[in-house]
């Protein structure tokens, strides 16, 4: 089991790093506050997971690409403030993330869909065909319109449950993962995907809520 010692906080953002990698991510983030270049190897390091997770949020290709753009600007901006303290760098960075697909949203008032073709490529990790023989214009129409549903009954949700829907079964992130990642206890987690799976269930048929739930 990892054990942690030592935590990033910026304004009410705290993150942790874990002792496998606290050293060689400590000096990465102390040499980044001094010179903006060392930024760019946590950049390398998290651009994807902070990627995906926007883009499971928003189902939109290129508002995902602008928002986490956005992410790691405020980030490298902010980084001065660190001090150290207790739960996972990327937990900084997608409150950041969070923070960022709210405000769009807030200011926007409206829920922008992807493309067909953005729909499929979202859609191909999450849902396999069932039927051979079905043509590839037919299952990718099917496939599209279920993917539409799904999102847009997940994005009717407050957003503290999309955070936790997103996380535990699109970014397939364990209870503590996700506990570390948002600031809250395991208890609490639970709870949240307990609630926001029963209010998902109201608003879609089974088939959907069983892809969600099964993964």
């Amino acid at each position: 089991m990892q054990k942690y010692i030592n935590t990033v906080v910026i304004g009410n953002n705290i993150g942790v790093l874990l002792d496998n990698t606290t050293n060689s991510e400590q000096e990465l983030i102390e040499k980044a506050q001094h010179d903006p270049q060392a930024f760019g190897i946590l950049f390398d390091t998290h651009y994807d997971s902070v990627y995906r997770y926007i883009l499971y949020r928003t189902n939109n290709k290129t508002l995902a690409e602008e928002l986490t753009s956005e992410t790691f600007f405020k980030a490298l901006n902010g980084l001065w403030k660190f001090k150290w303290r207790s739960i996972p760098f990327s937990a900084w960075l997608i409150r950041i993330a969070s923070n960022e697909i709210n405000g769009h949203f807030r200011k926007k008032k409206y829920l922008e869909l992807v493309s067909i073709e953005e729909k499929h490529e979202i859609l191909s990790e999450k849902i396999k065909s069932t039927n051979d023989g079905i043509s590839n214009s037919e299952n990718d129409f099917s496939k599209n319109l279920l993917f539409k549903k799904l999102h847009a009954s997940i994005a009717s949700l407050k957003n503290i449950y999309q955070e936790v829907i997103v996380l535990k079964y699109f970014e397939e992130k364990s209870i503590q993962e996700i506990s570390e990642l948002l600031g809250k206890s395991e208890g609490t987690v639970k709870s949240l995907l307990h609630r926001g799976l029963n209010k998902l269930k109201d608003k879609i048929d089974p088939s959907l809520y069983d892809e969600v739930k099964n993964g």
